[in-house]
């Protein structure tokens, strides 16, 4: 079998083209790099051309000119991800690590350095420890973690409502994905910038960000020490109990790949829900004129601007094929989530309403797929929510070609979301400590998450069953209107809104 890795990391390279030039963002191998100011401005343009050049599989470049396969399909994703067998998340396979091609302070050895964790475990080992994993989160009160979401929220918004101006991705949607996580893992008083600054830097491929790795690590590794002698109702203590016996190390390399994670996806998914709210007048028309709720505004952005752009990575067991290329034992392949997502087999017309389809993988998928994914989702649609309500006249403070992104081979990040608004009071928190985060009792039969899109009518003389009351919602009567925040000048509150909101509130926690 051949490979079209024909550039060898390390080597001399050649002239580089002007940037008008065809060839521009192209090695002297002729492969596309996924770092740099190509990948970091036009990721979309980018999965176009390399869609163009390769089809549903192409090769490309990591940081140091490292070669790897970013896999564009829909379908060709689904089958890597679903198929351990072929395709392992065991990254001591990797070639480039075994001929030393990949030195560990690689700038993105946060990421694939193998730990002890399920995320790099297949077959057996992968069950014991996601097992764990599950059913430690399975004791989280999801109404409880709304409530401290939208506690946390209205602390935040408290910092600048009397202001007037705010820059929503700095001083609300970086912050309150850490607090949330802090507080599920028993670890509130570890929550303060340095934690938040290092949680982002780690996932960069910065120079720092093996540092940046370090620092998150003593945290938890305090939190595990801790907890081991003093448990408590928290994530970490679950964990540590857990009848898989997980060791102290493995319970705390858990916990950083759950708050990294979680903490990287939802900021994202904050900001940019945010940003298409802000920037485009027919999303934010339909949001607040009762045509589309902001579980299903958090849905579509899972769409359009995954909070994820790759997962890196699957290492090929054996040689094989994919997407019509020869992939050899050893390579690296990413999870291209949002290639897969623009994918034309898929998404032939991008301006399409994607509501009530969750067939995206922003949450990758497999044995793999995010089980997290419906605590993210509450976090994003608590926040956004709690956010819209207290500054519902909310406008970009800039151009919206103003605004700049910083991006690495797993996401793209909004650096900034400069907002302005009429100045408002500040509204009391109360100081209950952070209790009920643990399930009281028998786990329900319900989950946080965007609710679905109702389905048909069933034919006459079908019995179904009533479809069961989604949180975040109330059982409506037929013709009931959806929720959706209030934002002047484009809808009129009446009664039955009032009485909405009001439901909303309590239930959200004011």
């Amino acid at each position: 079998m051949t490979t079209p890795f024909h550039h060898e990391p390390g080597t001399a390279p050649g002239p580089v083209p002007p940037p008008e030039c065809p060839a521009h963002g192209l090695t002297p191998g002729g492969l596309r790099r996924l770092y740099g100011p190509e990948a970091e401005n036009d990721p979309a343009g980018l999965y176009d051309k390399l869609r163009a050049e390769h089809g549903t599989v192409a090769p490309v470049l990591l940081h140091g000119d490292v070669p790897a396969w970013l896999v564009l399909g829909h379908s060709e994703n689904l089958h890597m991800t679903r198929t351990p067998s072929q395709f392992s998340r065991d990254s001591r396979r990797w070639r480039a690590l075994q001929d030393g091609s990949v030195a560990p302070d690689h700038p993105l050895a946060p990421i694939f350095t193998w730990q002890p964790v399920c995320v790099f475990a297949d077959g057996a080992t992968h069950e014991r420890q996601r097992g764990a994993v599950t059913d430690s989160m399975a004791r989280i009160d999801t109404r409880g973690v709304r409530r401290h979401v939208n506690r946390f929220s209205n602390r935040l918004v408290n910092d600048f409502c009397l202001k007037g101006t705010a820059d929503v991705v700095s001083q609300f949607a970086e912050h309150l994905p850490m607090m949330v996580m802090c507080a599920i893992f028993g670890m509130p008083e570890e929550y303060d910038d340095r934690l938040v600054q290092a949680a982002r830097d780690m996932t960069r491929g910065t120079e720092t960000a093996v540092a940046s790795n370090a620092y998150v690590v003593g945290a938890l590794s305090r939190l595990v020490q801790h907890r081991r002698a003093d448990p408590a109702p928290d994530l970490a203590s679950w964990l540590l109990e857990h009848p898989a016996s997980l060791t102290d190390i493995e319970v705390t390399e858990h916990l950083r790949l759950i708050l990294i994670a979680a903490y990287e996806s939802t900021a994202n998914l904050i900001a940019n829900v945010l940003r298409m709210v802000l920037t485009d007048p027919r999303f934010r028309a339909r949001l607040s004129g009762g045509h589309m709720t902001v579980p299903e505004a958090v849905e579509q952005t899972l769409w359009d601007e995954p909070p994820f752009t790759a997962v890196f990575g699957r290492w090929a067991v054996g040689d094989t094929e994919l997407g019509g290329q020869q992939i050899k034992a050893g390579d690296a392949l990413l999870v291209g989530i949002a290639a897969a997502n623009t994918d034309p087999n898929v998404r032939p017309d991008l301006t399409a309403n994607m509501e009530g389809n969750r067939a995206h993988l922003a949450f990758s998928g497999g044995p793999h797929e995010c089980p997290g994914q419906d605590i993210g989702r509450a976090i994003a649609d608590v926040g956004v929510d709690a956010l819209l309500m207290r500054l519902p006249d909310m406008e970009l403070g800039v151009e919206e070609s103003e605004l700049r992104w910083i991006g690495n081979i797993m996401s793209r990040h909004l650096v900034e979301l400069p907002v302005k608004f009429m100045p408002g009071p500040q509204h009391e928190i109360d100081a209950d400590p952070l209790t009920l985060m643990s399930r009281p009792g028998p786990r329900s039969d319900w989950e946080v998450s965007s609710p679905a899109r109702p389905t048909p009518a069933p034919s006459h003389g079908t019995a179904v069953p009533p479809p069961a009351h989604v949180p975040g919602t109330s059982p409506q009567e037929p013709g009931a209107p959806d929720r959706a925040p209030a934002i002047p000048g484009q809808r009129r509150a009446g009664a039955p809104a009032r009485l909405w909101q009001a439901v909303s509130r309590w239930w959200n926690g004011y």
